[in-house]
C-alpha cells in the first residue's frame, strides 16, 4: 500500500508538470487512449459476460460520472498544489458512506456520521474559505470526489454480478469514449514528450491499482487504509522537492483528519462484520466496497 502511494503520487505529478500545455479534457483522454494497451487481456471477459442491459445501463452511469471526474482532476493538478489534490482525495470514501445512506439504504449510526462530520471539517482547514482565495481547483476537487464516489457505488452495485476484470475493462472503455467529444472540443497539436508523459501516467496508474489490489488481498482495510495516509507525505514532499510548492501545516492537519475519519469509519464496518459474522447472520455496515481507494482511478 505505501508503494501504490508513490505510484499514484506519480501521476500527479507528471499531471502538475504537464500543467496547462494540455488541456485537460485532451489530457485525460489520451491518457485512456494510451492506457487500452491494458485492456487487451480484458477483452474477452468482457465478451464471455453477456451484459445484460440493465448491467450496461449502469456501467454507462458509471462512465459519465467517471469521465467528468477525471476531466476535474486533470483540470485541479494544474491549478493547486499537490498536497491539497491528495488530501482533498480521501473525501471520496467518505462520500461513500453518505451516499450509501441516501440511497441504498444502508446505516450510518452516530458514531459514523460523526466520523463523516470530522472528515467535512478537515476539508473545510484545507479550504479555509474566507481566510485566503478559494481557486477554481479546490472547488473542482470537491466535484471530483463527489463523481468518483458515485463510480465506486455504481461498482459495488456490479462487483458481485460481473468478474473483476469486466468491471475495470468496461470503465476504461466507456470513459475512453466519453471524453472524446470533449477532448475534440478543446484539440491542440500534441508534442511526442508530452504523449510520453501521458503514456507515463497511464502506466503508473496501473500499476497503482494492481500494487493496490495486492495490497487488498493480503491484509484487511483496517490495516491498509492508513497506510494510504503516506500518499499525502509524499505528495508533500516531491510538491516541496520538485515545484516549490510550501508546505502547508493546516493541508496535512484537515488531511490527518480526513484520514483518521476514513480509517475509523473502516475499522468500525470491519467490526460490524465481524459481530455479524459471529451472530451467525449477513450484513454489517457496507459503506465502503472492498476496492475503495483513496486515490481516483485517474
Amino acid at each position: 500500500m505505501a508503494l501504490t502511494g508513490v505510484m499514484f503520487v506519480c501521476v500527479t505529478a507528471i499531471v502538475k508538470h504537464l500543467g496547462d500545455a494540455v488541456p485537460a479534457a485532451q489530457s485525460a483522454f489520451l491518457r485512456y487512449v494510451l492506457g487500452l494497451v491494458f485492456l487487451i487481456p480484458m477483452i474477452r471477459p468482457i465478451l464471455a459476460a453477456h451484459l445484460t442491459h440493465r448491467q450496461v445501463k449502469w456501467f454507462l452511469v458509471r462512465g459519465v460520472a467517471h469521465t467528468f471526474a477525471v476531466i476535474l482532476w486533470f483540470f485541479a493538478m494544474a491549478r493547486i498544489p499537490l498536497a491539497e489534490v491528495t488530501a482533498m482525495n480521501y473525501l471520496s470514501p467518505v462520500y461513500i458512506s453518505i451516499g450509501a445512506a441516501l440511497f441504498l439504504g444502508e446505516a450510518l449510526p452516530p458514531r459514523r456520521l460523526a466520523a463523516v462530520c470530522v472528515a467535512l471539517i478537515g476539508a473545510l482547514i484545507i479550504l479555509r474559505p474566507g481566510m485566503r482565495e478559494v481557486d477554481l481547483g479546490h472547488i473542482a476537487m470537491l466535484g471530483t470526489a463527489a463523481l468518483f464516489a458515485v463510480g465506486y457505488l455504481t461498482a459495488k452495485q456490479l462487483s458481485g454480478e460481473v468478474n473483476a476484470a469486466v468491471v475495470v475493462g468496461m470503465l476504461s472503455i466507456t470513459v475512453t469514449i466519453g471524453l472524446a467529444p470533449f477532448a475534440w472540443a478543446v484539440w491542440v497539436p500534441v508534442s511526442a514528450v508530452s504523449l510520453g508523459w501521458l503514456f507515463l501516467v497511464a502506466c503508473f496508474a496501473t500499476a497503482g491499482h494492481y500494487t493496490m489490489t495486492l495490497a487488498f488481498a493480503a491484509a484487511p482495510l483496517t490495516v491498509t487504509q492508513p497506510v494510504s495516509f503516506l500518499q499525502l507525505v509524499w505528495a508533500v514532499l516531491l510538491g516541496w522537492f520538485a515545484f516549490g510548492e510550501a508546505v502547508d501545516g493546516w493541508v496535512i492537519f484537515g488531511g490527518f483528519l480526513i484520514m483518521a475519519a476514513l480509517s475509523f469509519i473502516t475499522w468500525r464496518e470491519a467490526r460490524a462484520k465481524a459481530l455479524a459474522a459471529a451472530a451467525g447472520v449477513s450484513g454489517g455496515d457496507i459503506s465502503i466496497p472492498k476496492k475503495a481507494p483513496s486515490q481516483p482511478d485517474v
